[in-house]
């Protein structure tokens, strides 16, 4: 009865401890999900933000928030091309490993650019806008290039799929149109049949006729 007892006491205990695992990783799944909304709804009032000071005003605030809305749109285009690539061609990697490395010197260019549009001292910030531009076209020129390059890969691999698909299916509909004109198969001709052998039947014997001499053995 104790043995009984205890293995219910050990399968309640399972359960419990299943049912925590469960309710953990769901709360926090959900955590991940809420994370993620909020982080793209701030992104995106940030990309609307700078969308509208970039046309909004003009001089050197204009530019900043042209300068990090090309650099943010840049950036998150070759990182979707990247994501959605690298799951069906391992041989990404190493190019995302390339876009990590530069998207830290992307975000370190957009808290430049961010802190330079509160810079109260406009010849400071006309001085250090120059060098900025020139960043932000070289981080946005290697990510274009980057993005170009995957997405003209995953296009060249689906023109060899299509070339090979279409040539398969045009040696199947030749194999197709060679067909023979259905109809009756011509009956085998019969082989006549054997006839059966019949033994000689035995010659008559006469009285009158002489007996056979035996053969000479000599």
């Amino acid at each position: 009865m104790e043995a009984v007892i205890a293995v219910f006491a050990l399968l309640f205990l399972l359960f419990v401890g299943f049912g925590v695992y469960a309710t953990v990783k769901a709360v926090g799944a959900a955590k991940r999900g809420v994370d993620r909304t909020i982080e793209q709804a701030r992104r995106t009032v940030e990309d609307h933000t700078l969308r509208a000071k970039s046309f909004a005003k003009v001089g050197p605030a204009a530019e900043i928030a042209q300068l990090r809305l090309s650099l943010r749109t840049s950036m998150r285009a070759t990182q979707e091309a990247l994501h959605t690539g690298v799951a069906e061609d391992e041989s990404l990697k190493e190019s995302l490993g390339l876009f990590e490395r530069l998207s830290a010197h992307g975000h370190q260019l957009d808290a430049d650019l961010r802190r330079l549009e509160s810079e109260p001292d406009r010849a400071e910030v006309r001085e250090r806008l120059a060098e900025l531009r020139s960043r932000t076209e070289r981080i946005t020129k290697s990510a274009d290039s980057l993005r170009w390059a995957v997405r003209d890969r995953a296009r060249r691999f689906n023109d060899d799929d299509l070339g090979a698909l279409s040539d398969q299916i045009g040696i199947e509909a030749d194999a197709l149109r060679h067909w023979t004109p259905a109809g009756p198969a011509p009956a085998p001709a019969e082989e006549p049949a054997p006839q059966a052998i019949t033994p000689p039947s035995p010659r008559p014997a006469y009285p009158w006729q002489k007996k056979p001499r035996p053969e000479s053995t000599a």
